[in-house]
């Protein structure tokens, strides 16, 4: 991922030594496996953890990996072989535990259970960035629970709504979202020792079971030589419709910072600029940035569901894929929750223009009260209907208050206070609370 895009915790987290050092880990866990079964001398492991300890896995050491693979052309045989010169220089001996180290295991065996390591350490930064942006949600839509607001469908006025209640929308999606991505968290939150084609040939399960409880995760239970791919594609599939879900945000807020409405606008600092050209600017370039990341997390997806329909028991040809998109869409949610975050922490929501933008069309998105009272006051559906939209379409021609011409139709049984009853917009709003009552509000 660009530096642009990522976020300080991703970054460290994606880092080559980073997963050198969860590699190393998942290699210490079986030595313990081993030493358990009495197949490795009771201490190894932890001469092992004791050397890393003492010389921590760094920036050094992936360089030094990268140096061997340029022989190897492998990255694990690179790893173990810089690991082993690593421990012996921490030590000032050639150790013991260089003997014992990946003994039974295949690439994937640590590849695939540290990737998941990493996978779920990212699902865990990504909720509390989701939850930082669900708490600004919530909060504004408690704040403009009662204020009315005009519905749009297809872009056109609609209904009077309440304008909390967008943001109420919004909230219940990204719960769903939470509650997607603990699925998907739960289902990369397995770890497999397992051997070359996934039948323990020369590992015994009892290792994969000790090193699935260490890491607090289930073991794979049918796996090949690697973790079958769905369960990745389960995750991508959340992560996709994650930022889905904060474009629908994105773009509604985009819609109305447009001049012509100006109900709400992202924060924009003092000495911000917002065109090279034109001074005056004030662009929604934070939300722009979050509609064009979203697109990448789609994508990726599909890259990811390709990965699926492997070769027999494995090919290589996810690695490639994985290599960019796992790190690149985590970072990129991660980086799309956090700066939506400061988008809606900071949003400015100008009230009169909200009132200004209803009362727009002298009245028009009452007409749907209009026609259920005059249903109610005896007249036919066809009938109301057409008292309704003929003095509609009057009031859009001639720019004329569609009240006043309602009053002034002799065809019209409403006067007065019975007919004035139709343009309260409080009328739209008395169920909102039954609505926020299901979301604990």
């Amino acid at each position: 991922m660009i530096e642009r895009y990522q976020t300080p915790e991703m970054r460290l987290l994606w880092s080559e030594a980073r997963k050198y050092q969860v590699w190393a880990e998942v290699e210490i866990l079986v030595m313990e496996a081993w030493e358990s079964l009495g197949q490795v001398p009771i201490g190894t492991a932890k001469q092992l953890r004791e050397a890393l300890q003492k010389k921590p896995l760094d920036v050094s050491f992936a360089r030094r990996v990268e140096e061997i693979e340029a022989e190897t052309r492998h990255d694990i045989v690179a790893f173990t072989r810089a690991l082993t010169e690593w421990v012996e220089d921490a030590q000032g001996s050639s150790p013991e535990v260089a003997r014992w180290l990946h003994l039974g295991l295949t690439s994937t065996d640590v590849v695939d259970t540290a990737q998941n390591v990493l996978l779920d350490e990212a699902l865990g930064l990504i909720e509390q960035e989701l939850d930082k942006v669900l708490a600004a949600l919530k909060h504004l839509a408690v704040r403009y629970k009662h204020l009315p607001a005009v519905g749009r469908t297809h872009g056109v006025h609609a209904e009077p709504t309440s304008f909390g209640l967008r943001f109420l929308a919004f909230y219940a999606a990204l719960l769903r979202d939470k509650e997607r991505l603990g699925r998907a968290r739960e289902a990369i939150r397995v770890a497999m020792i397992s051997g070359s084609v996934g039948n323990y040939a020369h590992v015994e399960p009892a290792v994969e079971a000790w090193v699935a409880r260490k890491l607090g995760f289930q073991i794979e239970p049918a796996s090949s030589q690697v973790v079958p791919r769905d369960r990745h594609a389960e995750l991508m599939g959340a992560l996709a419709i994650l930022g889905a879900n904060l474009e629908r945000v994105a773009v509604e807020l985009r819609h109305l910072q447009r001049t012509e409405v100006l109900e709400t606008q992202e924060p924009f600092s003092y000495k911000q600029t917002g065109s090279s050209s034109m001074p005056h600017k004030k662009n929604p370039v934070a939300l722009e940035n979050i509609s064009g990341l979203a697109r990448l997390l789609r994508s990726n997806l599909q890259a990811e569901l390709e990965n699926v329909a492997l070769w027999h028991e494995r090919d290589i040809s996810h690695s490639s894929v994985e290599r960019v998109i796992l790190p690149d869409t985590t970072t990129l949610a991660h980086y799309m929750l956090r700066r939506l975050g400061r988008v809606l922490e900071g949003l400015v929501v100008f009230e009169e223009n909200i009132q200004r933008n209803l009362e727009r069309t002298r009245g028009l998105v009452y007409s749907q009260r209009v026609l259920g009272l005059l249903i109610e006051a005896g007249l036919d559906r066809t009938a109301a209907y057409e008292i309704v939209q003929r003095n509609a379409l009057r009031s859009w021609a001639a720019g004329q208050d569609f009240r006043a011409l309602l009053e002034a139709d002799p065809a019209c049984p409403l006067r007065g206070e019975a007919l004035a009853q139709a343009f309260d917009p409080g009328y739209f709003l008395r169920h909102v609370d039954t609505i926020y009552a299901r979301f604990g509000l």
